[in-house]
């Protein structure tokens, strides 16, 4: 995978206009591996055979990466119009889509009302009378309150009932002839502890009896997101236990899984756009030169600022010939690790990517640096300006469009 990504970025460079004449060689570009999908896809299913993922789409819209987990037969998680379009575009069915926004509009409801997504989430009592007029025979489901106080970003602060409102909640719904069929969940983004699942299960079954006791025929649990690759396996094996140990089979259990999917498919590359060397101030000689680069938090590093990622780039030299090191010059650079800040290119000073990294040699201007794992740092998905090169390194393995023959002869041309 990382020869084809590096070999990616190789070709990519090796057009690109470093002479300032192209407005497309200055911008900022990604390389996505579809294969990666492939295996995430697959480490799903041997974790977590019983539970259906359905992709939650704000993670990253990118048209290319919803056809193919609409192809590996995933379902969608919808939070807006915009995105119950980009699915339905591809072809997908109503059926495979949940509009999970627990506060929609009017005119969303009207929508997926018109183009059959009859699964909508819900936790407050406004929003019953909402569905009421402009949905009413959509089959719902009650978000309930959970919470990983470790996770990258909480959700429960914004959605979620509480055990005490949930009954009132149903009440309300029987009251106004609504079809209540499931409970939902979302411990938050980034969950570090499989406890947070746990209880929330737990708290899910105790809400599906609530249901139940009320006449409602309870079909369906969603247990959200928060899947991240350093822990997936020891938690998805504790979810499935208690899965297994708290719900009957016949209850379909789905998940909203985002950057589980996306995040590690997509490495960024950045151009060195200017530099500014610590000089001539006693005071700033420990401090790290400074590099300011074409993307920045406002931009694919807006995880900086929401979750407090910290970003480590590399330098691009291994593939490519000096005069794409230095942005056209021949002489040598420094060698020896370098401390450098790293920047984006607008003038507010809150745009810093990196206060203080090492990368392992003089980084110059029209230097290109490489960054991993970008497939989830917008919020909405990517910039429409910026390109994205697609690569497959599991090709061999399936049959798809692009496969790595062509890649390499791509790469090759």
């Amino acid at each position: 995978m990382d020869t084809l990504i590096d070999l990616a970025l190789h070709k990519r460079l090796s057009s690109v206009d470093n002479n300032g004449r192209s407005i497309a060689g200055e911008e900022p570009f990604f390389v996505a591996d579809l294969g990666q999908i492939v295996r995430q896809h697959r480490r799903w299913k041997s974790a977590l055979p019983h539970v259906h993922p359905f992709y939650a789409v704000k993670c990253n819209a990118d048209p290319t990466l919803l056809r193919l987990l609409c192809e590996l037969g995933t379902g969608f998680d919808c939070a807006s119009i915009a995105e119950l379009q980009s699915v339905l575009s591809l072809g997908v069915d109503p059926s495979r889509i949940v509009f999970a926004n627990p506060c929609k509009t009017a005119s969303s409801l009207v929508f997926a009302r018109r183009v059959g997504v009859t699964h909508t989430t819900f936790d407050n009592l406004d929003e019953l009378d909402t569905i009421k007029a402009y949905h009413p025979d959509a089959q719902l489901v009650l978000r309930i309150f959970a919470s990983d106080s470790d996770a990258l970003i909480d959700f429960g602060e914004k959605f979620g009932a509480s055990t005490e409102s949930a009954p009132l909640l149903l009440a309300r719904a029987r009251e106004l002839d609504l079809k209540v069929t499931g409970v939902s969940f979302h411990v938050g983004t980034g969950a570090t502890n499989a406890s947070a699942f746990n209880k929330a299960i737990q708290t899910a079954k105790a809400v599906f009896r609530q249901a139940e006791n009320q006449g409602f025929r309870m079909t369906l649990l969603d247990i959200g997101g928060g899947f991240q690759d350093s822990n997936f396996e020891g938690i998805a094996s504790a979810v499935h236990k208690t899965l297994c140990e708290e719900f009957p089979p016949h209850v379909r259990v789905i998940a909203e899984p985002g950057r589980y999917y996306a995040r590690s498919a997509y490495t960024l590359a950045c151009k060195v756009i200017s530099r500014r060397r610590q000089i001539g101030d006693a005071r700033k000689t420990e401090e790290p030169d400074m590099l300011y680069q074409n993307d920045g938090v406002y931009g694919s590093f807006m995880n900086v600022i929401m979750e407090k990622e910290i970003m480590r780039p590399t330098l691009i030299t291994s593939l490519l010939p000096p005069r794409y090191l230095s942005g056209g010059e021949t002489g040598k650079r420094q060698q020896g690790e370098r401390r450098y800040s790293i920047w984006g290119p607008t003038c507010d000073s809150l745009d810093c990517v990196v206060r203080d990294t090492v990368l392992e040699s003089e980084v110059k201007v029209g230097d290109w640096l490489k960054y991993r794992n970008m497939g989830a740092t917008q919020f909405n998905g990517f910039s429409s300006d910026h390109a994205v090169i697609y690569i497959d390194s599991e090709s061999e393995n399936r049959a798809m469009k692009t496969g790595i023959a062509k890649v390499y002869d791509w790469l090759s041309d």
